[in-house]
Formats: structure tokens, C-alpha cells, sequence
């Protein structure tokens, strides 16, 4: 009578899928850190005054408060910079006076193109209610892709600007101070939002009009950049699942193979007598 050793190769079956699970964990410690929000910036520097137009737009670094005063009918422009992965979100607070009439506020965003870009969610348009004490904003961005069609309007990594105005109020709250605070913050979203090819530059502007020694002096409009610098649009985590599919098909390749072979394989120890 033979015996088949199959509890042996079942318990080195075991441990090959063990083996595969912890690098699978190890693999995805790195991207879910990834993904957390960045830290936010000294507020001890944080801007505290707003443009009037694209070109004299504020630039705010990523997760930096900036406040500014202004008036009921102004434009108010801030700038800040969004690189490849990343998912933008805009919030903006408006501190109304303490007697008003009802006013509709709302912020828009624009890419370093100037092209206006669509929010996911958020309440980018709100109606503060008569003497209400303020009214709050929020505009969730798609995410930044490193590489787009020319036709498409797609955000691309580079500058963006943000625009905040009243839409809708009687000509008698125009001209009454307002307080503003606005704060962006992104979400890092990873491989899942990779795509093949890159920008040569980022869409900031005059960067792309100035020659190699001028890029050097950083000349540009808006110097803003983040904090590791511009992505190069070939790395992503993606590449990190890519190679753990790789290698867990290769040990249930084998744990297969140790399976199938240990069914059929006759035993080596004697028969009892």
C-alpha cells in the first residue's frame, strides 16, 4: 500500500501564499502612505491679500491658509501649484458684514491655460441668506493627469488659479468689506490615475517661452512649485503593483506545480510489513 505525502506539500503551499500575501503588504504600505495629505504649511507666512486679475493672482502653496479683505463685488484671484496624481480641493469661507441682503457667491478655477475646469463636487456656487454670518465654498478638481490630448480639457500638472466673486446681490450690498479665507488641499491618488507620456514642461506661466538659461533663474510669472519638485510623469505606483502581480502569479505558479506533483508522487517511505 502507498501513501501520498500531501499534508507536506499542503504546508508548503501555505507558506508560499503567505510568503505572496507579505509582499503584497509591504508593496502597499508605500502607496497607502502615498496617498495621505501632505502636512499643512506655516501659517506664520500665509498670504493675506488677493489679486484683482490672473496676472496679480496671490500664489499659495498647498495646504497654506490665506485670508484677505476685500469688497462685494470685487474679483479676488489666488494662484497655487498641482502636480501629476494630485486631486485638488478648493474651500473658500466668506465672511459677510453684519447686515446684507441675500448674495450668491461662487469660486472658479482655471489651469495654467486659463481653461476653466469642471469641479467633481462641492458647493461651488452658494446663496448666503439675508444677514447670514458667512457662506462657504468647496470645489473637488479632477485629477491632475501627467499627459492629455491637445483637444482635450483635461487638468494637466502647473499652475492654477483661483476665482472668487459674487454673482448675485442688490446694487445696495455692493461695495460693503468682506473677509475671505482659502485653503487648498490634494488628495494623492496614485497608479490608478497613471497614464503613458508626460509634458516636457509644466503648464506655468512663461516657462515655456523662456530659453535653457532663463528656466535656470526660474524667471517665470509664478514661481510656486511643489515641495519635491515637478513629477517627470514615468514613475507611479503602478509600476509597484505591476511587479507584485508578477510575482504572485510566479508563486502560485509554483504552489500549483508542488500541488500537482505531490498528488501523483508515490512515497518513498517502505511499506510496514
Amino acid at each position: 500500500m502507498r501513501t501520498v505525502r500531501v499534508g507536506t506539500v499542503r504546508v508548503g503551499a501555505v507558506r508560499v501564499v503567505s510568503a505572496a500575501l507579505l509582499a503584497l503588504g509591504l508593496a502597499a504600505g508605500p502607496a497607502a502612505a502615498d496617498s495621505s495629505p501632505s502636512p499643512s504649511q506655516d501659517t506664520s507666512s500665509a498670504p493675506t491679500q488677493a489679486g484683482t486679475s490672473f496676472r496679480t493672482a496671490t500664489e499659495i502653496e498647498q495646504g497654506q491658509r490665506a485670508t484677505a479683505s476685500g469688497s462685494t463685488g470685487d474679483y479676488l484671484y489666488w494662484s497655487f501649484p498641482a502636480d501629476t496624481g494630485q486631486r485638488p480641493t478648493v474651500r473658500a469661507t466668506v465672511k459677510l458684514p453684519d447686515t446684507h441682503a441675500a448674495q450668491t457667491w461662487q469660486i472658479d478655477v482655471y489651469d495654467g491655460l486659463r481653461r476653466r475646469q469642471a469641479c467633481q463636487y462641492g458647493a461651488q456656487t452658494r446663496t448666503a441668506a439675508a444677514d447670514s454670518a458667512s457662506v462657504e465654498l468647496a470645489c473637488v478638481l479632477r485629477t491632475v493627469r501627467a499627459w492629455s490630448e491637445p483637444w482635450a480639457n483635461d487638468p494637466l500638472p502647473g499652475t492654477y488659479y483661483v476665482r472668487l466673486t459674487v454673482t448675485g446681490v442688490p446694487t445696495s450690498d455692493l461695495g460693503l468689506r468682506v473677509d475671505t479665507d482659502m485653503r487648498v488641499e490634494s488628495k494623492e491618488i496614485g497608479g490608478s490615475a497613471a497614464v503613458d507620456g508626460s509634458l516636457s514642461e509644466p503648464l506655468v506661466p512663461g516657462i515655456a517661452v523662456k530659453s535653457e538659461g532663463e528656466k535656470e533663474d526660474r524667471a517665470v510669472l509664478f514661481g510656486l512649485e511643489p515641495e519635491d519638485g515637478w513629477a517627470s510623469g514615468w514613475w507611479s505606483d503602478r509600476w509597484v503593483w505591476t511587479v507584485v502581480g508578477g510575482m504572485l502569479a510566479a508563486l502560485a505558479g509554483v504552489a500549483g506545480y508542488r500541488l500537482t506533483r505531490g498528488a501523483g508522487r508515490p512515497s518513498r517511505v517502505p511499506p510496514a510489513a
